[in-house]
This record gives C-alpha cells, sequence and structure tokens, in this order.
C-alpha cells in the first residue's frame, strides 16, 4: 500500500512543514486510538481497529447512545448488526477518552467538527496523530475539516485525512476496501498505513490534502442529482453523464483551491464518487431518490438518522465556487432543488 508513497516519503515531491514536533513518527505504533464519533463511520472504525488488536475508545456526545453501546455491544442506531470488540471501549467522557491516545480519528459530521475539537483540545496528547474521517466544508468559514484542525489545534502537529470509496458497513463486514490517506508529512501518512492496514483495507498514501477532501465534500452533492436521475428514470446514460460532468466540476474546484487534477482520478474522487452515485447504502443518493419522487427536503431529512452531507456542502462548494471564480452547474442546480426554488 505504500509503494506509491515511497518516492515522496524519499523527499522528491514532499512539501514538509518544518515546525512539527513529531520527528521521530516513522517509529510510532499506533495502538491506542480514540475515535470521536459514535456514526456508522467512526464505529466501523473502531470495530476494524480493534480487530487488528489495538485498544479502542469510541466517543460519543449521546450519552444515552453510550449506554446501550455497553448494555448491548451493538451501535443499533447507525450500524446494526455489527458487535463491537472487546478492546472497544464507548465513553460519553472526553478527557478518559483521550487519555494516552496515541492517534485520535475525528468521525464527527463536518458542522460538528470544530466544537468537537474546541472540547478535546485540552485533553489530546501532544504526541498522538491527528487524523480527519469526516467529508464536508464548514458552512461559515468554508474551510476543509483538516484546516480547522490546524486553526485550532495549531501546526506543530501533522495533520491526516482518510477518505476514498468505504461504506462503513461493508468495512465493519471485513469486505475489501480501499482508501487514500493524505497528509503534508510522509511520517504521519506512513503511521496510519501501518496501523490501520489489514488484508481488507488498503491505505493509499499522497500529499494532495486539498485534492482528497474536495473530492471527499463535493462527491456528496453529485450523488444527491444521481438519486434525482435515478428516481425519474432518466436511464443510464443520463446517470453515467452526470457522473463524468461531476468529475469534472469536482476536479475544477479541487486544481481552483490547490488540488491536484490526478487525485481525482483515484480513490478519493473518481472511486468515490461511483461509489456514493450508484451504491445502494449511500446516505446522499437516497436522499436524491426521494427528492426525486417528489418530496420535500424537511420531509426527507426527518425521517434519517444519519447526516446526508451533500445537502449542507451544495451551498458551500457554491460560495467556494464562487470565491475562485470556478462554474459548477450541477451543484448550482442541486441548490435550486434542495432550497425548493426548483422541482
Amino acid at each position: 500500500a505504500s509503494c506509491k508513497y515511497a518516492s515522496i516519503a524519499r523527499g522528491k515531491r514532499a512539501k514538509i512543514r518544518p515546525t512539527y514536533l513529531m520527528s521521530s513518527m516513522s517509529d510510532i505504533l499506533i495502538e491506542r486510538v480514540t475515535v470521536l464519533g459514535g456514526g456508522g463511520w467512526g464505529t466501523a472504525l473502531a470495530v476494524h481497529l480493534a480487530r487488528l488488536g489495538k485498544h479502542v475508545t469510541l466517543w460519543a456526545r449521546d450519552e444515552i447512545l453510550v449506554a446501550d453501546l455497553l448494555a448491548t455491544r451493538v451501535n443499533r442506531v447507525y450500524l446494526g448488526g455489527i458487535k463491537l470488540p472487546a478492546l472497544v471501549r464507548p465513553t460519553a467522557d472526553l478527557e478518559l477518552g483521550l487519555r494516552a491516545a496515541q492517534c485520535v480519528v475525528f468521525a464527527v459530521p463536518s458542522h460538528g467538527t470544530r466544537d468537537v475539537i474546541r472540547q478535546a483540545k485540552p485533553f489530546i496528547p501532544l504526541n498522538a496523530v491527528l487524523l480527519s474521517a469526516a467529508k464536508g466544508l464548514e458552512e461559515q468559514t468554508l474551510l476543509r475539516m483538516t484546516a480547522i484542525m490546524e486553526q485550532e489545534l495549531g501546526t506543530t502537529r501533522p495533520v491526516a485525512v482518510l477518505s476514498g470509496p468505504s461504506f462503513s458497513l461493508e468495512l465493519a463486514r471485513e469486505q475489501p476496501t480501499a482508501v487514500s490517506v493524505a497528509s503534508h508529512s510522509p511520517e504521519a501518512v506512513a503511521a496510519v498505513q501501518r496501523g490501520f492496514r489489514s488484508r481488507y483495507f488498503r491505505l493509499y498514501g499522497t500529499e494532495d490534502v486539498v485534492g482528497v477532501e474536495i473530492g471527499g465534500a463535493m462527491k456528496n452533492v453529485i450523488a444527491i442529482a444521481a438519486g434525482v436521475v435515478e428516481a425519474l428514470r432518466l436511464g443510464d446514460n443520463a446517470r453515467s453523464a452526470l457522473i463524468t460532468r461531476g468529475l469534472a466540476e469536482i476536479s475544477r474546484l479541487a486544481v481552483a483551491v490547490g488540488g491536484r487534477r490526478e487525485t481525482l482520478s483515484g480513490l478519493s474522487g473518481l472511486g468515490d464518487l461511483v461509489l456514493t452515485c450508484a451504491g445502494r447504502l449511500s446516505r446522499n443518493r437516497s436522499v436524491g431518490i426521494e427528492l426525486g419522487k417528489g418530496r420535500d427536503l424537511s420531509g426527507v431529512l426527518s425521517g434519517m438518522k444519519a447526516v446526508a452531507e451533500g445537502v449542507r456542502t451544495t451551498d458551500v462548494a457554491l460560495a467556494l465556487g464562487s470565491r475562485h471564480d470556478v462554474e459548477l452547474p450541477i451543484t448550482s442546480q442541486m441548490a435550486q432543488v434542495l432550497a425548493g426554488r426548483k422541482e
């Protein structure tokens, strides 16, 4: 999994921030992990890591959910049917949950990321690897998740992002999954690759943090449109055209804000886009299907337990596109539909 990243790790293309404290991160073994976020993805990552023998703390702000996790050892709300291994310890106590963590995974929805970071900041160990597992953009600032983390926690510690075509249920069932892990620090990428990889979970490294995060956020918007296409029975030709032009739209924005076009041809771009537009487990596609049936957005969202990130991302992406003078025609049309201004 690390072969593709080897030349970057040797410094041929890397742009390394000079102020990192963890110069010996390449020697760090991730054995104790805290996952912040008790949704489906956070729970799946916790289950996966525990199966690898890691000691995992799964934090959720909802004390009722935590109590049910402790009692049943199953996340019946977000990941039913998957038993929590014995090495997963659920908690609603941030200080207790972050104690001695060697890696902190932020798996809360994008709109709650900054608040959780601020609450967690006093308790995060100085040498912990910080990993974002959320896909979205902040509404007020238009920032990516790792940019929020660096803004709130400083840049003395490297931050990485995990993104790619990955339904939580399939990972929890040990079905083959491949994702991207990106950081400006090759050592951070290597540490996450070593700590998370398994026979069914492969991580490909890159330093293009911007491209990976824009791809992960924007694909949700296109997936809502794909659901509409499906509900209206416009055909496979139309869906294929939508995905192709959606990828072009995502790539334009990613390049405009500093990402690499080739990144969007990989797992965190095309791979994630195809999965979210066509996969039966896609929440954003499901939202689009219901909209295509004529339901209003508030009614659709009220019946969902998990977050469909694309709904919030649509307007934020439009604002980001406007800031960089990038045309986003599919996103623009979806904004009209989501706002109820267009059927």
